[in-house]
């Protein structure tokens, strides 16, 4: 199904007005708990910063730095923890703002939410005029700062609002491809890129999409998609037919935010379950209540990927805290228009209605979980032991370069910078060929190794095996009898510094009882480094 744009031409995106309101944790800070974003101020999660303010930033702070080095570049900084349900909660007045003069608005996150440009365009005399009125209209009303962004696409447009740009018609491409890859939000598959030589989103969206779905896998799949300007269409979302909304009657009105929490979740989780009985996923969720006095109320959430029950409990959980103490959640001054529409009774029925549904019946199932909640549940995991147990307790292999296969991995502390010990870009000579082997002993064997006769094999310096290897024994073990054999793989490294200078010859043997080892001789002796599967 091709999109069609305002201008009638088909094969562009939609498109897209996005408000993007800035450092917008800070911001729920100080309107949630009162701290003032006038000096240095930043959020954290996992130890590192989310946002931070102008003050901060003057003084060398900025998204992604650990707490520590964030302190000791500001010392004053006040740091405050990350809260996603304090963020929604302040957040839902300039969403209700916004719908005074748009229709139409979608919640991406708290902090950020989209319209479909053509109408305000339509209505305002042109899309400036409609980001002109946006901006000035959130101001006067909530007192918050923000700044529109428009272009073809929900992913481009949201990349515009960070400098507040308008990208005509057909030129998104062209905007994202001078983009680094740290704006798909995706830190793994950035890292991995880099590695393979790729550093703007042009370079990742020119390879071609059926290879990068083989090698990487869907989400990269789609992260490509939206490299290329072409947001989320392979999965072709479509409307889901009526069956799959779910619905919840209540005999007690639901007017505390505790019980609607705990209603919350078993909603969400019947959604879920029901999506996933069709084989189907949704990336946005709309969700409609009903009050004891007949009001009714309606938001949609929007998501990057595929919502999870955690993701669709969460948003669910946000929006009635909204509904419930957003009132109370005003900042002082601000006009009656920005408050949220409050309930005027407790809450007596509640809706979900899945939207932007998407097949998933060829999907697998993840290491931990359901696709998209394996990440949230194995970081949640990690951090607590973590917590527990200390930072090094919990370490996650980064691959890099060497020519040894010990020296090619190095464990990092979970939450810590995952650069690798040696890059990776160079040749690297004298490196084993593949296959890698499957084990990497920590600390290598010793060995000794026999030729036919019984004698000790042995390697001349100019690496010429004395005799073939016939026999090993490791350790204290009995000898086998070597199946097969090859090398040596000379390495002689930093010989310009004796005390870090490394000189061996290597060997991969197979053996009569179906190992394989990786051997070596180094210093008049042999080793056992690794072992092959």
């Amino acid at each position: 199904m091709n999109a069609v744009t305002p201008a009638g031409r088909p094969g562009l995106p939609t498109r897209a007005l996005v408000v993007w309101c800035p450092d917008w944790p800070v911001t729920a800070a100080e309107i949630i708990d009162g701290v003032p974003a006038t000096g240095p101020v930043a959020v954290l999660h996992t130890n590192r910063v989310v946002a931070c303010t102008a003050a901060a930033r003057a003084d060398g702070v900025h998204p992604g730095l650990r707490r520590r080095e964030a302190q000791s570049r500001c010392p004053g900084l006040t740091v405050l923890d990350h809260d996603p349900a304090r963020d929604a909660r302040a957040f839902e007045p300039v969403v209700a703002a916004i719908e005074q003069i748009v229709a139409g608005v979608e919640v991406h996150r708290p902090g950020a939410c989209a319209v479909a440009a053509r109408g305000p365009a339509r209505y305002f005399g042109g899309e400036e005029a409609a980001a002109e009125q946006i901006v000035e209209h959130v101001a006067q009303v909530c007192e918050v700062e923000s700044q529109v962004g428009v272009a073809d696409g929900f992913f481009a447009a949201g990349l515009a609002a960070r400098t507040g740009r308008i990208v005509p018609p057909g030129d998104s491409r062209t905007f994202l491809a001078g983009l680094p890859l740290r704006v798909l939000g995706r830190p793994d598959l950035a890292g991995l890129l880099r590695r393979l030589g790729l550093r703007t989103l042009g370079d990742f969206a020119a390879l071609p999409a059926r290879d990068v779905l083989a090698r990487f896998g869907p989400d990269a799949a789609l992260a490509h998609r939206l490299a290329a300007g072409r947001d989320e269409q392979p999965f072709t979302p479509r409307q889901p037919p009526p069956e799959l909304s779910v619905t919840a009657d209540y005999d007690e009105p639901l007017d505390r935010v505790d019980a609607a929490a705990f209603a919350a979740r078993a909603l969400a989780e019947q959604l879920h379950d029901q999506l996933s009985g069709y084989g189907l996923a949704c990336t946005r969720v709309g969700i409609e209540a009903v009050t004891a006095h007949g009001q009714e109320l309606h938001r949609t959430w929007r998501h990057d990927g595929m919502l999870t029950a955690a993701a669709i409990t969460d948003r669910l959980r946000w929006q009635l805290d909204g509904w419930l103490t957003g009132a109370a959640a005003r900042r002082p001054g601000a006009g009656d228009a920005a408050s949220p529409p409050a309930p005027t009774a407790g809450i007596v029925r509640l809706r979900l209605v899945p939207d932007g549904v998407l097949a998933r019946a060829a999907l697998q199932p993840g290491l931990w979980g359901e696709i998209g909640a394996e990440d949230a549940r194995a970081r949640r995991a990690l951090t607590r032991v973590q917590g527990l147990l200390g930072p090094d307790a919990v370490v996650t292999a980064v691959l890099g370069g060497g020519r040894s296969p010990v020296d090619q991995v190095r464990l990092v502390p979970w939450g810590d910078e995952r650069a690798p010990a040696r890059p990776g870009q160079p040749p690297w000579p004298g490196r084993l060929p593949p296959p890698a082997p499957a084990v990497v002993l920590p600390a290598p064997l010793p060995a000794e190794v026999y030729d036919a006769a019984g004698e000790p094999v042995t390697v001349s310096a100019r690496l010429v095996v004395s005799a073939a290897p016939a026999r090993l024994a490791v350790g204290t073990g009995p000898a086998v009898d070597v199946t097969g054999w090859t090398g040596p793989w000379p390495l002689d490294e930093r010989w310009w510094a004796p005390a870090e200078a490394r000189r061996r010859a290597r060997f991969q043997v197979a053996l009569a009882d179906g190992s394989a080892l990786l051997i070596a001789r180094t210093d008049g002796r042999w080793v056992v480094e690794a072992v092959y599967d």
